[in-house]
C-alpha cells in the first residue's frame, strides 16, 4: 500500500527497531490518507459523528418514553412526564406538552404550562395557535407569559380586549415584565377603554419606573376611574415624583378618588415614620 500504514503495519512497526522519525512519518501519512484512527492499544476508535448520532438516538428514545407516559392512567405519572419533558428542553417536546394542556387533571396542565415556559421560544408558535381554541386559550395565555420572546407581546395585549381572558392576560403580562413596558405605555392611549385602564393596572403591578411620567398625565384624565387606577399604579411604583403628583388629587371632584388618595398618603406617612 505504498507509504500508507494499516493498523497491522503499525503494530508490527512498534515491535521492530524502526527509527522513531520514520515511524512518525509513516503514521502521519496513514492519517492523511483517511485511515481510521487507531488507539494506543491498537483498537479502532469511534468517530465524533458516531458519538453525536448515538446521543441523538438516546435523546429521541427518552422523549418517546416520556410522551408515552403522558397517556398513563395515573395523573402523577403524567405530571412527572410533563415535568421531565420541560427539563429536557427539546423542541420535539413542544407538541406533546401542548396536547397535555387539555389533560383532565389540573396538576398535569399546570406542569405542562411550566414546562412549555422552560422550553421557551421554540414553544411560542405552538402556543399562539392554541389562542384560536376557546377551551385551551386560558392555559396558552398563561404559558406565553412565561416566555421572554417578543412574539408573545401583541397576542397577549390583544387578549386584554376580551372580558373572559382579561385576568389571565393581565397576569401573563405582569409575569412577562420589563419587555412589556413600552407596549403597555403606548396602550394607555389606545381607543379601547378597557385596554387603556388595564395597561395602567399592569404597569403598576410591574412597578415600572419608566411609566411614571405617563401615569402622572393620566391623573388628569376626565374619567374618574382612570385617575384612580393611575394613582394606585403610582403608589405601587413608589417614585417620589409620582407621590407629589398624587397629592394634587386631594382636590379631585370625585369623592372615591379623594378617599383613595387620602389612604395612599396616610400609608406613605406611616411608612416614613417607621422607617
Amino acid at each position: 500500500m505504498g507509504d500508507e500504514m494499516t493498523r497491522k503495519d503499525i503494530g508490527q512497526a512498534l515491535d521492530t527497531e524502526m527509527p522513531t522519525d520514520e515511524l512518525a512519518d509513516r503514521v502521519a501519512d496513514a492519517l492523511s490518507a483517511n485511515q481510521e484512527p487507531v488507539s494506543a492499544d491498537g483498537t479502532q476508535g469511534v468517530s465524533a459523528q458516531g458519538d453525536v448520532e448515538l446521543e441523538e438516538e438516546k435523546v429521541k428514545d427518552e422523549i418517546d418514553i416520556q410522551v408515552d407516559l403522558l397517556q398513563d392512567p395515573d395523573w402523577v405519572v403524567r405530571r412527572e412526564a410533563a415535568v421531565t419533558l420541560g427539563e429536557m428542553g427539546d423542541e420535539r417536546c413542544v407538541a406533546p406538552l401542548v396536547r397535555a394542556l387539555r389533560d383532565g387533571d389540573w396538576q398535569v396542565r399546570e406542569a405542562a404550562i411550566e414546562s412549555l415556559g422552560m422550553i421557551g421560544s421554540p414553544a411560542v408558535e405552538g402556543l399562539l395557535r392554541q389562542l384560536r381554541d376557546w377551551d385551551n386559550r386560558k392555559a396558552a395565555i398563561r404559558a406565553l407569559g412565561k416566555i421572554k420572546d417578543e412574539r408573545v407581546l401583541e397576542p397577549l395585549v390583544a387578549q386584554l380586549r376580551h372580558d373572559e381572558f382579561l385576568e389571565d392576560a393581565t397576569d401573563a403580562l405582569v409575569e412577562l415584565g420589563a419587555p412589556a413596558i413600552p407596549r403597555l405605555i403606548a396602550a394607555m392611549n389606545d381607543k379601547d377603554e378597557m385596554l387603556r385602564k388595564q395597561a395602567v393596572i399592569i404597569l403598576g403591578r410591574i412597578k415600572a419606573p419608566e411609566a411614571v411620567d405617563a401615569l402622572i398625565e393620566k391623573l388628569n384624565d376626565k374619567d374618574w376611574f382612570a385617575r384612580l387606577t393611575a394613582a394606585a399604579a403610582l403608589e405601587k411604583i413608589g417614585d417620589p415624583k409620582g407621590r407629589d403628583a398624587i397629592k394634587l388629587l386631594m382636590q379631585d371632584p370625585d369623592l372615591v378618588v379623594r378617599m383613595r388618595v387620602e389612604r395612599i398618603l396616610a400609608a406613605w406617612k406611616k411608612t416614613a415614620a417607621t422607617a
